[in-house]
């Protein structure tokens, strides 16, 4: 199972390079960057992935040895998700303007920065 998780990972992290490398559009390219960042989910999940293990919530004091599962990864993995969310947003926002200034979004047809 964990072995298949980081396979997936890395193809999902190819595949968003892939895409950033043969983008001719902003847009594109911001897609890209959002699925490559979204391989590191996937590892930061295989990571913390116990096979059998019960989810860190406690109604009292455990009276035997329980196996948990770390709850730091999926708190890491949900801020990934949040800083990924604001980026990408970011990212359009910029490619938004460009658009309007520039009138394309292709990087090799944007004009030099004047300032």
């Amino acid at each position: 199972m964990t072995i298949l998780a980081y396979a997936v990972a890395g193809w999902l992290f190819l595949l968003g390079c892939y895409g950033l490398v043969t983008s001719s559009d902003l847009i594109h390219a911001v897609v890209s960057l959002s699925i490559a960042q979204s391989s590191t989910y996937v590892l930061l999940l295989a990571v913390g992935f116990q096979r059998s293990a019960q989810p860190p919530v406690f109604s009292s004091v455990p009276t035997r040895a329980t196996r948990v599962v770390d709850p730091i990864v999926q708190a890491l993995t949900l801020t990934d998700i949040v800083v990924s969310a604001t980026v990408t947003a970011l990212l359009l926002a910029i490619a938004i303007q460009i658009r309007k200034t520039q009138g394309t979004t292709d990087p090799d047809r944007l004009r030099e920065l004047q300032g």
